[in-house]
C-alpha cells in the first residue's frame, strides 16, 4: 500500500480536532451514497487531537468513490469543506 492520503485543508471550524487545521491523526470517510464526509467530525467544547500537522485519511467507506481502492483513499491529498464537511476529492465512479 502506498502512503495514506493527507488532508490539505479544512474548513470544517465547528469539529474539535480542527484548529487551524485537521489535527485527527487519521479521519475516516463516510457519508451516504452520493456523498462522502468526515466521519470523525465532532461538536465539543474543546479542541484536541495530534500537533504532527500531518492528518491523513485512515480509512474510506464511499466504494463508489473513484478515489477508493480496499476502502483505503488513493487521492494524494483532500480537501474538507465548510461544517458539512464534505470531502472534495469525492468523485463517483
Amino acid at each position: 500500500m502506498s502512503a495514506l492520503a493527507t488532508i490539505s485543508s479544512c474548513a470544517t471550524t465547528a469539529c474539535a480536532y480542527n484548529d487551524g487545521a485537521c489535527k485527527a491523526g487519521a479521519i475516516t470517510v463516510g457519508g451516504s451514497e452520493g456523498s462522502a464526509s468526515c466521519g470523525t467530525f465532532v461538536t465539543l467544547d474543546v479542541r484536541g487531537g495530534t500537533n504532527s500537522g500531518s492528518a491523513q485519511v485512515g480509512a474510506c467507506q464511499r466504494l463508489e468513490c473513484a478515489h477508493n481502492t480496499d476502502l483505503m483513499c488513493t487521492a494524494e491529498a483532500i480537501t474538507v469543506s465548510a461544517d458539512t464537511a464534505l470531502c472534495e476529492m469525492y468523485s463517483a465512479r
